[in-house]
C-alpha cells in the first residue's frame, strides 16, 4: 500500500529483561566490582576479530535446531575462564546472576540458559580446532595494529600447573601426559606453562606447554622472537648462551647466575642478580593473573592440549588488558613498571598484560 510507512522491526524487550537491566526499578543499588568488571571487558574485548577466528569451524544453520550464536558461546567460554567455573557451574550460575546474563545477552524471558552439554560441545570445538592458540596469536596481532609493539627485551620463566596425582580411578592409573618433578625439596605432578613476556610492557608473545619433567631450559628459543637485544630469566636459565644465539644471535645474557660456589657466596653477583629481578619480576604478573586470580593453579581437564587450550586462552584474556593497563596506569619509577600496581583491577581486580616441538607451542606474533 502507498503511503504507508514501514519501520525495522525491534525485539520487544521483556520484563524479565527489563528487570535484569535495572531499567528504573532499583534506584539505591549500586554497582558491584563485578559488573565493572564485565562493563570492562564488553568494551575492550576485540569481538568481531575473535569471532572472525571461530566462525569457520561453528556449526551452520541447517534443517534442525539453530545453533546459539557464536559471539554468545565466547562470552560465555569467557566467564568460565574469569569466574572458574565448570560447565555446570557456569549454567547455575547465570541463572543466578543477572550481571552475567546481561553480560552474555541473554533474555530470560525469551530464552534459556546453555546447558552445560551446550558448553561443552563448545569447548570441545575449540579444542579439536586449537583455536587457543588462534586466540592467542589474533590478540597479539590486535595489540599490534594498536600499536603496542614488542621491544628488545624478553623475558622468560616457567609455571607448574598441578595434576591429580591419585590412581583412584577407572583406569587405576594417572593421566599419562603428565609427568612428575623437583622443585627444591618439594615433588610435583603436572605440566608446565613457558612464557615469553616483554620486559617493558609486560605483553606475554609466546608461550609453550610441557610435561612437569621437561627442564625450564628446553623450550627456551620458542619464547623467544629473535629481535632481542637482552634476555632475562631466572637461574634454570643460566649459561645458556647457545641456546639463546641459536634463536636471537644479538641477544645479551641477563639471567641470574648461581651465586654460592663451593660454599662461598658472591655477594657482586648476587647483587648483580638483585637488579635483573627487578626487571623479571614482570613475568610474575601474567602468573599472578591466570593462576591466582582465574583459578589456573591446578588441571581441569585430562591430557596437554586440552589444558593448553585453556592455557592459551587465559593469556589472550591478559593481553586484552594491555590498552587499559596503559591507559589508566600511574607513571612508575625506573625499578617499577607503569601501572604496576594501580591498574584498573588492582586488588580485587589485578588486570595485567597479559603445537608442534614440545608438545605445544604458540606465539602471539605473525
Amino acid at each position: 500500500m502507498r503511503g504507508v510507512k514501514r519501520y525495522p522491526q525491534m525485539k520487544q524487550q521483556t520484563l524479565a529483561m527489563a528487570a535484569d537491566q535495572d531499567n528504573g526499578f532499583e534506584h539505591s543499588r549500586k554497582p558491584t566490582r563485578r559488573e565493572e568488571f564485565l562493563r570492562t571487558m564488553q568494551t575492550i574485548v576485540p569481538w568481531a576479530a575473535l569471532c572472525q577466528v571461530i566462525e569457520p569451524h561453528y556449526p551452520k544453520a541447517g534443517n534442525g535446531r539453530p545453533p546459539i550464536g557464536l559471539e554468545r558461546m565466547l562470552r560465555i567460554h569467557f566467564l568460565q575462564h574469569w569466574f572458574n567455573l565448570a560447565d555446570l557451574a557456569c549454567e547455575e550460575a547465570l541463572y543466578d546472576s543477572a550481571s552475567l546474563r546481561r553480560f552474555a545477552g541473554i533474555d530470560l524471558g525469551r530464552e534459556r540458559v546453555p546447558d552445560a552439554t551446550t558448553l561443552l560441545k563448545f569447548r570441545k570445538l575449540l579444542h579439536e580446532h586449537k583455536l587457543g592458540e588462534a586466540l592467542f596469536a589474533k590478540v597479539g596481532q590486535q595489540l599490534q595494529e594498536r600499536g603496542f609493539k614488542v621491544n628488545t627485551g624478553t623475558i622468560v620463566d616457567a609455571t607448574i600447573i598441578a595434576a591429580p596425582s591419585s590412581t583412584k580411578n577407572a583406569d587405576k592409573a594417572r593421566d599419562p601426559d603428565m609427568h612428575q618433578t623437583r622443585k627444591g625439596q618439594q615433588w610435583y605432578f603436572g605440566m608446565k606453562l613457558h612464557i615469553g613476556v616483554d620486559s617493558q610492557s609486560g605483553l606475554a608473545h609466546s608461550a609453550v606447554v610441557t610435561a612437569a619433567n621437561v627442564h625450564d631450559k628446553h623450550p627456551l628459543p620458542d619464547l623467544l622472537h629473535g629481535n632481542e637485544r637482552r634476555v632475562y630469566g631466572d637461574s634454570a636459565y643460566a649459561s645458556q648462551k647457545t641456546l639463546i644465539a641459536s634463536k636471537a644471535p644479538r641477544a645479551k645474557d641477563f639471567t641470574n647466575q648461581r651465586t654460592r660456589r663451593c660454599g662461598v657466596v658472591d655477594e657482586t653477583q648476587r647483587s648483580k642478580n638483585r637488579n635483573k629481578s627487578r626487571i623479571r619480576a614482570r613475568v610474575e604478573h601474567v602468573f599472578g593473573v591466570v593462576k591466582r586470580l582465574w583459578g589456573f593453579g591446578k588441571v581441569r581437564y585430562r591430557g596437554l592440549q586440552k589444558n593448553a587450550t585453556r592455557a592459551f586462552t587465559a593469556l589472550a584474556l591478559a593481553g586484552t588488558g594491555a590498552p587499559v593497563r596503559v591507559r589508566r596506569g600511574l607513571k612508575g619509577s625506573r625499578n617499577r613498571p607503569c601501572g604496576a600496581k594501580h591498574s584498573i583491577f588492582a586488588g580485587h581486580l589485578a588486570f595485567k598484560w597479559l603445537c608442534d616441538g614440545y608438545d605445544v607451542t604458540c606465539s602471539a606474533l605473525p
